[in-house]
């Protein structure tokens, strides 16, 4: 099983969102996130304590699949949030050790 994680732009969550469900991704959760990577974007000032921080808002979203899809999910994220300009996102692709069904108590795949 593996972790993907993606951060895309908040006007491409609606298209990446249909298209994952196209391909049969079963599971997935939408965070609204703020943050600043290696790209100029639409940021907005925010303050936080006594710092104002030049941050973009985006979208991050976060799925654990079968090793077998993650290629088709990473394909089908990058198709979709695509704009060509600079801020339309980043995957990250991690190991996910278990997954455990608290109603159930099922296991590893069979949760997903």
């Amino acid at each position: 099983m593996k972790c993907i994680e993606t951060v895309i732009r908040p006007i491409k969550l609606d298209q990446v969102k249909l298209a994952l469900d196209g391909i049969g991704v079963a599971g997935l959760t939408v965070s609204d996130v703020v943050g600043f990577g290696g790209a100029e974007s639409d940021y907005s000032t925010r303050r936080s304590g006594d710092f104002l921080l030049d941050l973009s808002p985006g979208i991050k979203l976060e799925m654990i699949v079968s090793d077998g899809m993650v290629e088709e999910i990473i394909e089908t994220i990058v198709r979709h949030a695509y704009t060509g300009e600079p801020g339309d996102g980043v995957i990250f692709v991690l190991p996910a050790d278990d997954a455990i069904r608290i109603r159930t108590g099922e296991r590893g795949d069979e949760v997903l």
